[in-house]
C-alpha cells in the first residue's frame, strides 16, 4: 500500500532538498515523488544528497501544476506550518501516518510540502482535505522541508507496520462509485459550482473566493464520494439549463 502514496514537493528552490526528500523517503519505503515545477532540476547535487535513493529521483514524476501531481488521488493532506483561519481538518503528524496507510489501501492519496520559506499558498492549500503541523520547539520552528519529509515518512512507516491491512477484492462498479472523488473529480465540480452560481447570478455582492473556499472546506470534510459528486454535477446542470430555458 505504500505503493499508493504519493510525497509532493512544490516549487522547490535548493536541489539539494530534492535529493534529502528522496533519501527520506527510502528510508521508510517510500518511492513515488512528484516535482511542482521545481527550481532547479535534475540536478547533480539532488543526486549526491539523494546517495543510494537515486532511482527515487529517477522514477520522479515532474509536472507544472499541483492539481496535475493530484490527479488520481482520493485524500489529499497538505503540510502547514502555522494555523489557518480558513477551518480546514487538521491533523498531527502521528494522526497523518496512520490516516495516510488507511486510506493507501483502497485508494491513492497524497501528501504535499510547500515551498522552503513560504509554504503552501491557500490556493494550493485548498486542494487539501486535511492538514498537517509538525510541532516544534518554540524557541526555533523553522523546520527543512526534508526534514520535514522524513519526520512525516517515518510516521507512515511506523502506521504500516501495525499490522497488515486485509487483502482488498476487487471492487465493481458500484464500489468504485461510492469511494471518495479523486482530487480532479472534485476540481471539476467546484469549476461547475462556480459556473453555475455565476451564471445564476449568486454571487451579487458575496465574495466569490470566501464562498468558494467555504464549499471546498464543506465537501472536503464530508469526504464526497463520486457518486455524491455525480449526482451534484447533475443537480448543477440542471440548474444551469432551466436558467437558459427562454421564457414562453
Amino acid at each position: 500500500m505504500l505503493d499508493n502514496i504519493r510525497i509532493v514537493l512544490v516549487n522547490t528552490f535548493h536541489p539539494g532538498n530534492i535529493g534529502a526528500a528522496a533519501r527520506a523517503m527510502k528510508n521508510m519505503g517510500l518511492t513515488r515523488l512528484y516535482l511542482v515545477s521545481p527550481k532547479d532540476y535534475p540536478s547533480f547535487e539532488a543526486s549526491q544528497r539523494a546517495s543510494s535513493a537515486t532511482d527515487v529521483l529517477e522514477n520522479a514524476v515532474v509536472v507544472d501544476t499541483l492539481a496535475e501531481a493530484l490527479e488520481g488521488c482520493s485524500l489529499v493532506t497538505g503540510t502547514t506550518a502555522r494555523l489557518r483561519a480558513v477551518r480546514w481538518p487538521q491533523v498531527d503528524s502521528r494522526e497523518c501516518g496512520e490516516l495516510l496507510f488507511e486510506e493507501s489501501e483502497q485508494h491513492e492519496v497524497a501528501l504535499v510540502f510547500g515551498r522552503e520559506r513560504t509554504g503552501l499558498h491557500n490556493e494550493e492549500l485548498e486542494l487539501c482535505q486535511y492538514l498537517v503541523n509538525i510541532p516544534t520547539s518554540e524557541a526555533y520552528t523553522s523546520l527543512n522541508v526534508a526534514s520535514a519529509v522524513q519526520v512525516l515518512s517515518y510516521e507512515i512507516f511506523m502506521a504500516s507496520r501495525k499490522g497488515q491491512a486485509p487483502v482488498e477484492k476487487k471492487a465493481g462498479k458500484k464500489e468504485k462509485a461510492d469511494r471518495p472523488a479523486t482530487a480532479d473529480q472534485l476540481e471539476g465540480m467546484y469549476g461547475h459550482f462556480f459556473d453555475t452560481m455565476q451564471g445564476l447570478d449568486y454571487f451579487g455582492e458575496r465574495n466569490p473566493e470566501y464562498v468558494m473556499r467555504r464549499l471546498r472546506c464543506l465537501f472536503g470534510r464530508s469526504r464526497t464520494s463520486l457518486r455524491e459528486v455525480q449526482i451534484l454535477r447533475g443537480l448543477l446542470s440542471a440548474a444551469q439549463g432551466r436558467k437558459q430555458k427562454p421564457r414562453e
